[in-house]
């Protein structure tokens, strides 16, 4: 009895112990869901205030994109386009921008039934408060013009950014003494060049111009493009490229090193190329082609003088390789500046193995672009804004098609061999070539042929070809048969057997032309380098 009794009495005791250890696992799968939806509440806020930082950053990086598009004279946006509503929008010196100090353009792009303005305190309409942190003054004194974003007229809706400032670049503006001076200048713009020697190694450099430090043939103006984009939700982002117009020039200056007495003075010509055809390197090999047919003519087809301006007909960037220069045709095929300082008069070459080497070579050319490192980096930068890039081996068939009306030059990139054999088409504008050219005399190409890398240039022979190349052409080795960069320039190789017809001082194997030239990107930049991209925090 006292047994059973003490079995009801504990079983009574421990009734309801179940239920308790339940609630408590109910509460504590509670707390764990409640957890996870506050954390999946959490991520989800953090992925859409993501999504919209996301959105607002692109739409401005659109707005800085449609400014550097515009800025190119090749772009049928062009701000001084011929179908441009305010053509005189953008100052300009030829094809590039000259804006001074005070200059500011704005492009707006405001969503349906807004208003944006840059110059309004009003914080509904979008105000630029970033100028006068920039410039050190108000905005009310800069001389701005606005012009509308192509989107205003698109079919489709496009980015959601206000507006786009485009305005030149001083020390204050990009908070860097340039010139060492513990001054931050507000009144002078900044130029880049590409071409400046820094210590003993080439580097480009920003130029703060004055009395003891002139711009060079080679300086560009600096840019600022800044896009602010706004979200219907609020979400801001303002971006800002510092851009500079890249050329391809090896000029810098028209100041050569003097002369060894007794020669005389030497006034070089003020141009971007040295030469119709331009041996850089060491060691380099020129074999004429051996025809009464072939013609290499320094002689200025642009000029538009009688005489004609010329240049050289062939440069060699070192001295040593002009005792090895073998001129085995007619040397009036060889039309330009003597390519020594005594000898025959100007409009022949010779004699073959000439004992004096011109110094007049542009100082650019013996600086910026006689090291592989900075002729692979004009390389990269040809590359970057090619209009098309080809892997090679290539042919002609890998080319694009011009129309015969009004063609519009292009950067093409060829990376590795070309071979235009049997082509026989017409090509405009800038041709880098890594590998091997083999140039086929029936083809033709306007502009600028640079083969740079393995630095061979094949001329075919084929017989007398009808075209030939009518501006300039620079050859460099600067890479050797693995593709390794070389620590110097290599044998650049010039060959053939014959091809090219002399008709005219416009046609022939190759004519220099400083026109073609200068459209094919040593005038007429072939894009807006970035050099630099930042964010400016809006809060």
């Amino acid at each position: 009895m006292k047994e059973e009794r003490y079995k009801r009495e504990n079983g009574q005791r421990e009734s309801g112990a179940a239920l308790l250890i339940a609630i408590f696992a109910l509460m504590l799968i509670s707390v764990v869901a409640i957890a996870m939806i506050v954390s999946q509440g959490t991520d989800s806020a953090l992925a859409g205030n993501y999504r919209t930082s996301t959105s607002a950053y692109y739409a401005a990086v659109a707005g800085l994109e449609e400014a550097r598009g515009r800025l190119l004279w090749k772009n049928p946006d062009y701000f001084d386009g011929p179908t441009s509503p305010n053509p005189s929008f953008m100052p300009m010196s030829g094809v590039l921008p000259a804006m001074q100090v005070t200059d500011v353009r704005y492009i707006l792009n405001p969503a349906s039934g807004e208003t944006v303005d840059p110059t309004s305190a009003n914080p509904a309409n979008y105000p630029d408060t970033d100028y006068l942190t920039e410039m050190g003054w108000p905005l009310s004194g800069a001389n701005f013009l606005t012009i509308n974003s192509t989107f205003q007229t698109a079919s489709m809706p496009g980015p959601v950014y206000k507006w786009v400032r485009i305005n030149p670049v001083t020390e204050k503006a990009l908070n860097l003494d340039v010139n060492g001076d513990g001054v931050l200048d507000t009144t002078t713009p900044l130029y880049y060049d590409p071409a400046r020697v820094v210590g003993v190694n080439p580097a480009p450099s920003l130029i703060l111009p004055s009395s003891s430090i002139p711009l060079t043939p080679t300086a560009v103006q600096v840019l600022e493009i800044t896009s602010l984009a706004v979200l219907p939700n609020g979400s801001r982002r303002l971006l800002q490229y510092v851009v500079a117009p890249l050329l391809v020039s090896t000029q810098i200056s028209t100041q050569v090193d003097p002369p060894t007495p007794p020669l005389p003075p030497i006034v070089p010509l003020n141009t971007n190329f040295p030469a119709a055809v331009t041996m850089d390197g060491n060691g380099v090999s020129y074999q004429d082609p051996g025809t009464p047919d072939y013609a290499v003519d320094g002689r200025d087809a642009c000029s538009h003088t009688t005489p004609q301006a010329a240049v050289e007909a062939i440069e060699y960037t070192n001295p040593l390789d002009y005792s090895s220069i073998n001129l085995m045709s007619n040397q009036n095929s060889y039309p330009g500046s003597p390519m020594v300082l005594s000898g025959p008069p100007p409009g022949s070459y010779g004699p073959t193995t000439p004992s004096v080497p011109n110094p007049s070579m542009p100082y650019a050319l013996r600086q910026s672009w006689q090291t592989p490192a900075t002729l692979d980096a004009v390389v990269q930068d040809i590359t970057k804004s090619a209009d098309l890039v080809i892997a090679g081996p290539a042919t002609g068939s890998n080319l694009p098609t011009w129309p015969p009306l009004n063609p519009i030059p292009m950067t093409v990139v060829v990376n590795g061999n070309l071979n235009l054999t049997r082509w026989n088409q017409t090509g405009y504008g800038l041709l880098l070539v890594t590998g091997t050219l083999t140039y086929d005399p029936d083809s033709t190409w306007y502009g600028i042929v640079l083969v740079i890398g393995q630095g061979n240039l094949l001329w075919s022979d084929r017989g007398r070809g009808m075209g030939g190349i009518n501006g300039a052409v620079l050859i460099a080795q600067t890479r050797d048969a693995s593709g390794n960069l070389l620590s110097t320039l290599g044998a650049a190789s010039f060959s053939g057997a014959g091809g090219g017809s002399r008709r005219s001082s416009s046609q022939g194997g190759i004519v220099y032309n400083s026109c073609l030239v200068n459209s094919a990107g040593a005038q007429a930049p072939l894009t807006y380098k970035i050099l630099s991209f930042h964010e400016i925090p809006t809060n």
